[in-house]
């Protein structure tokens, strides 16, 4: 038997098209649509495009709305859903051939399209079904309108899918993929625990979120900052949108191509920012085999029988082949079970079996004043993220919230967890109250950047560790991003509209950094010739900031960037040396100097169209660079995107600026508005989005989209 698996699993994402064509079918589809198209339609919504390109949708109900929604996003990145979907169905080897087939055995594993099966029609509000038809349908109809985008045998779009994408998608977030990888290890790398113990995490890349009271600004205004770092491109890159039904429904913000509702945003009311947290969410339990029987294990003094189920993986081999590769799939009363060298495992994670995690994000955009907004949050079916929220009324809040489980006391629940006990099954979450969260603190600030939610605000203000379970694995980690944050607020108590700009484009690095450190211990050696001489004068008198004409940023981003790397891989850090040399070879390959202007190196754009850049990795203006191909530059790839500063004065005025890391087409380069925000955003130029009609200029097209009505 063909087997694809033996290299660690991995959670992929498609970043290349592949010239799979399926246009009959895409035909056909069409051809069916028309077939049945009568005078009325089932759903109908107007959009209207402003000069930006960014649609504002406008539907009689929330479903025309979404209907709207689904067809201005295949629009502006058909692409994208169709290279992602296959993904989310556990099908993308079948068309991208075996390197996507670890991808699809998870989503099998871990049997998605399972519960989907089970529990859509009985977990799901009519509402919400009504809803999520809609929204498919959008996608079906503009695929059967436009035949020619369609690529992938992908047709029919359906609510089914949606949820899936997800159930996919979350996990990725909050890092499930780690446990598992270490699972497909050589040897175990965990002992199986013995209490007592505190848990450690790791965080991920960015975002920052900061709602400053009226308390701390000069004239009583409320602030908030909303900027979730993202890829720059591909399927979790942001997407904006203004969203208005008459329903009530009046929201604007950012989105993924496939998703429903918004994950950042804000109406006239109040709004809220996300930044991704990673409390400890996956438990893994070292099954006792039987001896006797290798598909039997003990829990309570009992043998059980492990599920054993069939995972079919279809493969596209040498360009075109198809063939069908079978795995074998377990589960145990725990969680879905892995079977290596070194013992059998079973896994049980944050959200396994949730399939609602739409109607959350649809209630949290259709709530209008912050006990509506934590009605919604109390629904508690998304597994992590902290949010941070404002309103108009001087409300400021911080919550870690997360699908937290309710874990028996005293075990090392980051180790593995013996699988003979059936009481450390857990069976439920901690409820929102038990969560790190913290109200109009007495600072009038929070500031979240994926650090430790005990800091995240002035002491004193903070939530209290030993407040909350210690079994729960909170992250202890601070970012230059945190520390700086904070730095910069603390200093400031009376903040205005324009300081809070300069506050979220701060891209310097603090010197109580951690990584700080480590520079000064670079910094501090004693030169070996004339060009390390040239170089450790540079760091010296590096000030920490990222501006696009400093000099010495590239060596000090570099050193600092390797620290960045090598922490969060929980590695020994390089000798210093090791890395000057290796920062001075890669600044003069790319730029054949030790100091250029940072301006040189960091460019923002794509497709050969670029603009100098300030910021830099873990910085407020958080840029993430890779030197793509051949090029004489690094491209920003990855960090601010989309985003948004927001104030309520005390009279009551909403004031919004906002940019956008491109524009609103995703995927046409011929598009006007591929990328006429690129240069703006390198610039820290930022507009009034038009969440107001007063602030939209004539709209460049407006224009009704409706679905056909079958018997």
């Amino acid at each position: 038997m063909m087997r694809l698996l033996d290299s660690p699993i991995l959670i992929q994402t498609p970043s290349v098209r592949l010239p799979v064509r399926c246009r009959a079918r895409a035909f056909l589809f069409a051809t069916a649509s028309l077939l049945f198209s009568l005078d009325s339609s089932a759903w109908e919504a107007t959009i209207e495009r402003d000069a930006l390109g960014v649609p504002h949708i406008y539907g009689d109900t929330n479903a025309d709305m979404a209907f709207g929604l689904a067809y201005a996003q295949a629009e502006d990145g058909w692409e994208i859903l169709e290279e992602t979907l296959p993904y989310y169905r556990g099908q993308a080897a079948r068309f991208f051939g075996k390197d996507a087939a670890a991808t699809d055995y998870l989503v099998q594993w871990l049997a998605f399209w399972n519960t989907i099966e089970r529990d859509y029609e009985t977990q799901l509000t009519a509402d919400t079904k009504r809803y999520l038809d809609a929204f498919a349908e959008g996608f079906n109809v503009f695929a059967a309108a436009h035949p020619e985008r369609v690529t992938l045998d992908i047709l029919p779009v359906t609510p089914q899918d949606v949820i899936a994408a997800h159930m996919f998608r979350h996990l990725l977030f909050y890092g499930f993929e780690q446990p598992i990888t270490a699972l497909r290890a050589d040897t175990r790398q965990f002992e199986v625990s013995q209490p007592p113990h505190l848990p450690n995490t790791a965080i991920t890349l960015g975002s920052n979120a900061t709602a400053i009271a009226p308390s701390r600004t000069r004239d009583g205004s409320t602030l908030l900052m909303i900027n979730s770092h993202q890829p720059l491109t591909g399927p979790v890159s942001w997407y904006e949108v203004h969203l208005q039904s008459g329903e009530g429904l009046n929201v604007m913000g950012g989105l993924f191509i496939g998703s429903p509702a918004l994950g950042v945003g804000f109406n006239q009311h109040h709004g809220w920012g996300v930044t991704v947290n990673q409390p400890d969410l996956v438990d893994i339990y070292a099954l006792e085999m039987n001896p006797q029987h290798n598909n039997q294990y003990r829990l309570d003094d009992e043998w059980h029988e492990l599920e054993h189920f069939d995972i079919p993986i279809k493969v596209r081999l040498w360009g075109w082949f198809p063939w069908t590769v079978h795995e074998d799939g377990y589960r145990s009363i725990h969680g879905p079970v892995m079977k290596t060298e070194h013992g059998t495992y079973a896994v049980r994670y944050a959200g396994m079996g949730e399939i609602r995690q739409v109607e959350q994000w649809l209630a949290m955009s259709e709530a209008t004043s912050f006990e509506e907004w934590q009605a919604a949050m109390a629904l508690q079916y998304i597994a992590s993220f902290n949010f941070v929220y404002a309103n108009e009324d001087g409300v400021i809040h911080f919550v870690h919230n997360a699908m937290m489980p309710d874990r028996d006391e005293g075990w090392q629940w980051d180790q593995y967890l013996p699988g003979d006990r059936s009481d450390l099954i857990w069976q439920s979450y901690l409820p929102p109250t038990a969560l790190p969260s913290v109200t109009n603190p007495a600072s009038g600030y929070v500031h979240s950047a994926n650090q430790s939610p005990f800091h995240i605000s002035s002491e004193g203000s903070n939530p209290i560790l030993a407040d909350y379970p210690k079994e729960s694995g909170w992250p202890t980690r601070m970012t230059n991003r945190a520390v700086r944050g904070l730095e910069l607020l603390n200093a400031n108590t009376a903040i205005t509209f324009d300081a809070f700009s300069a506050i979220k484009h701060d891209n310097a690095y603090s010197p109580r950094y951690r990584g700080y450190q480590y520079l000064s211990e670079v910094t501090a050696l004693e030169p070996d010739g004339p060009e390390q001489t040239k170089a450790l004068t540079l760091l010296a008198s590096w000030n920490l900031h990222t501006d696009k004409d400093n000099r010495q940023a590239a060596l000090g981003v570099c050193v600092l960037l390797e620290e960045w790397l090598i922490e969060r891989s929980k590695e020994p850090l390089p000798p210093a040396r090791d890395t000057l040399v290796k920062c001075m070879a890669s600044v003069t390959a790319i730029s054949g100097r030790l100091d250029p202007q940072w301006g040189e190196i960091q460019r923002h754009g794509r497709d050969g169209r670029t603009w100098a850049a300030s910021g830099g990795p873990d910085t407020l203006r958080a840029m993430y660079s890779e030197q793509l191909s051949d090029d004489d530059y690094r491209t920003v790839v990855a960090g601010d995107g989309l985003y948004y500063l927001i104030e309520w004065t005390a009279d009551g005025e909403q004031i919004i600026r906002g940019t956008h890391q491109y524009g609103s087409h995703m995927t046409d380069p011929a598009s006007e508005h591929y990328l006429d925000q690129a240069e703006a955003f390198a610039q820290e130029r930022l507009r009034a989005p038009g969440f107001k009609a007063s602030n939209r200029a004539t709209p460049t097209r407006r224009y009704t989209v409706s679905s056909p009505v079958s018997d």
